[in-house]
């Protein structure tokens, strides 16, 4: 049965999932509803999230950036499966796969973010978005490991930092962070870790 977590709660990954290694990194969310449209019917706007992960190592400095743009890293350890330009459907919008016992050994710390495309110029923020998660599945077993389901009230917040998988001695542990900010891109999250 899957952890349910709530904000700044961890979980030891590896610890409590002897052998874990292959893991899916499914993120989500759906667009709220904007506006009314006659009696029955309403209209809700396309928002296009970017799902990325931050590579850092053991100072906290960023190695690399899996992204839309960018789908693997060099020993294809962390894999981007591709970029949803709506959230639309069910289930995950966005996923990255890791294959933990093969993340090269310089990195330290997967950061998990989350920013809306052109957020600005298309006057969109996360106020506008419901139902956002991440959750971690055992591709081994293709069991949900944990999800946490980010709650908090993102209004005017165009970026999230939502969770980190870090490492600690030789194991690997999860942080829900789900915190909110008004970076307009990736290029500007990532400025926190130079």
């Amino acid at each position: 049965m899957a952890i349910n977590l709530n904000k700044g709660q961890k979980v030891d990954l590896t610890k409590k999932n002897p052998g874990l290694s292959f893991i899916t990194v499914g993120l989500g969310w759906d667009a709220a509803e904007t506006e009314k449209k006659g009696f029955f019917s309403s209209i809700f706007r396309n928002i296009d999230c970017d799902a990325s992960v931050i590579l850092l190592d053991k100072n906290e400095k960023k190695v690399e950036t899996i992204c839309f743009s960018h789908l693997r890293n060099s020993n294809r350890s962390i894999i981007h499966t591709g970029d949803n330009l709506t959230g639309d459907g069910d289930g995950d919008d966005e996923q990255i796969r890791v294959d933990l016992k093969k993340v090269p050994s310089n990195i330290e710390k997967l950061v998990f973010i989350v920013n809306i495309f052109s957020a600005r110029r298309k006057k969109q923020h996360f106020g506008m978005i419901k139902n956002a998660f991440i959750r971690l599945v055992d591709e081994s077993t293709n069991k949900e490991i944990l999800r946490y389901s980010l709650t908090d009230d993102y209004s005017n917040k165009t970026a999230l930092f939502v969770s980190e998988i870090y490492r600690e001695q030789e194991e690997w542990k999860f942080l829900a962070t789900g915190e909110g900010t008004t970076d307009n891109s990736i290029r500007e999250m990532e400025k926190r870790y130079r």
